[in-house]
């Protein structure tokens, strides 16, 4: 678990010492496709709003997509009925961090309520993170997660970008170079500041290191609470693009940049804590040697029952929550589940332990300590929205130890290529279209009390949409170049 990282002011007063030299404050909330979206303000302002419930924000960040065009369909949280009205912001103290790349200015994170209940906002990233993480402690359990990425760099800036319209685009260094020492020696300056201005940050990485394809980094970042590691995982991404420009980089996060190169994967790592922090999900001391004797599997043996419970859960949900989750948010994120195991990329609902071709793997003794039994979902690519894909999981995984689930299907050493033709092994879906579908069926299991809701299903539902409809209504190159001449 990563330490604390930063000073974190405890009151009013305490507050008004930590900014006493300071005359702005850059604040931040987050919308459904994880962009940060926020401002300056001064310093006499946000003091104000820090001592009473928050201040207005323009409800209109959920109401339109990451290029600011507003939805197709009109959706409840911000439309033209309610003029698209104010939300407020609440800003979290706990989230204090000065900008160490703008002249250490101070930095909170706000989180969303709805303006006549004073409730976290549904459908705000940080407003479902808080839910999902207040119904665990209610159980007396406390959500722990890490985050991995990998992200393709490019030497551009966003003026190239538009000039070349996104073609021709120039990768940091070429070819295949994954755990490279040689190739961090060319643009060291940008490979260290990634990680030195991280710490400052208050965002800590666990490893950082090149991976296969033509400039491609992968970044871990050190697990926490998963609140916290939401938090990090959005500002780390905050953190990659603006180094980035101080170097005349570009690092892009979208999942599938290249049709005959590896995506970008987010993977994700989770785990339950109690009161005592101690790791629920690992067996006891007395099962150690040979593992739990109750256990489905032998790829669950060394982990608790508890966590073979939570497993069944995220394999019994995991198809209904792929766009909603924001496991797989974007058109071009089913292009790397399309080619599967080909791109290391998992497309069905599969688990083993300690395996890289299955969708949940499995990680417990004997290869880590029990300390460190979690589960990693490796369907997530890097243009996924940390806060919804962990509540995602988390609820998922809840639901199964409610429901006492167990393991309707065996662990991916059962099976051969033949039975994911057959039939025999769930495939995910492979389009944001069909997977939309799938989560906005009545009968979805991301519909149930005590996962996601109606209403969160309902809103983020219609923004995925609205993302299908703009991409069925495109021209792509790949058309013109494939049937202009010859149709």
């Amino acid at each position: 678990m990563a330490p604390p990282t930063r000073y974190i002011p405890e009151s009013l007063d305490d507050l008004k010492r930590v900014l006493a030299d300071d005359i702005k404050v850059k604040v931040a909330g987050v919308d459904v496709d994880g962009v940060l979206r926020g401002k300056y303000m001064s310093k006499d302002k946000f003091l104000s709003a820090a001592s009473s419930d928050g201040f207005g924000f323009c409800s209109v960040i959920f109401g339109w997509d990451l290029h600011d065009t507003v939805y197709s369909r009109e959706l409840l949280i911000s439309n033209k009925a309610n003029g698209y009205r104010d939300i407020i912001a609440s800003i979290d103290l706990s989230t204090y961090r000065r900008i160490p790349w703008e002249d250490n200015v101070p930095f909170f994170l706000v989180s969303f309520l709805d303006p006549d209940t004073k409730e976290p906002l549904v459908v705000d990233p940080r407003g479902i993170m808080k839910i999902t993480t207040d119904r665990a402690a209610s159980a007396g359990r406390h959500c722990f997660a890490g985050v991995e990425y990998e992200y393709f760099n490019f030497q551009e800036t966003p003026q190239s970008l538009a000039q070349k319209k996104f073609t021709d685009l120039q990768p940091l260094t070429p070819g295949m170079h994954g755990y490279s020492l040689l190739r961090t020696q060319l643009n060291h300056e940008y490979f260290r500041d990634l990680f030195d201005e991280s710490a400052k940050f208050g965002v800590p990485l666990e490893g950082h290191h090149t991976e296969t394809g033509p400039g491609v980094f992968e970044t871990a970042l050190a697990y926490t609470s998963a609140l916290q590691m939401a938090d990090n995982g959005i500002l780390f991404k905050y953190l990659a693009k603006s180094i980035g420009m101080k170097r005349g980089v570009i690092p892009s996060f979208m999942a599938k940049p290249w049709g005959n190169l590896p995506g970008c994967s987010g993977h994700i790592h989770v785990s339950l804590r109690d009161s005592s922090d101690r790791n629920v999900f690992a067996v006891s001391d007395s099962e150690l040697a040979n593992g739990r004797a109750n256990a489905a599997y032998e790829d669950t043996k060394f982990m608790s029952s508890e966590a073979e419970s939570f497993l069944a859960g995220v394999l019994d949900g995991i198809a209904d929550v792929m766009p909603l989750s924001q496991l797989v948010p974007t058109i071009n994120g089913y292009k790397r589940l399309v080619g599967g195991e080909a791109f290391w990329a998992p497309n069905a609902v599969t688990y083993g332990y300690d395996s890289r071709a299955a969708s949940i793997r499995i990680i417990s003794p004997p290869s880590v300590p029990p300390s460190a039994t979690r589960l990693e979902i490796r369907i997530p690519g890097a243009d996924m929205n940390p806060y919804y894909a962990l509540s995602a999981v988390f609820l998922l995984g809840f639901r199964g130890i409610e429901k006492k689930l167990k393991l309707h299907i065996p662990p991916i050493t059962h099976f051969s290529p033949e039975d994911r033709k057959s039939g025999k092994v769930e495939m995910l879906p492979t389009s944001l279209e069909s997977a939309t579908a799938r989560m906005m069926r009545a009968d979805s299991i991301a519909r149930e009390s005590g996962m996601l809701g109606n209403m969160f299903v309902d809103h983020f539902g219609g923004t995925r949409e609205h993302e299908v409809k703009l991409w069925n209504e495109a021209v792509t190159n790949w058309e013109v170049e494939r049937y202009m001449e010859l149709a």
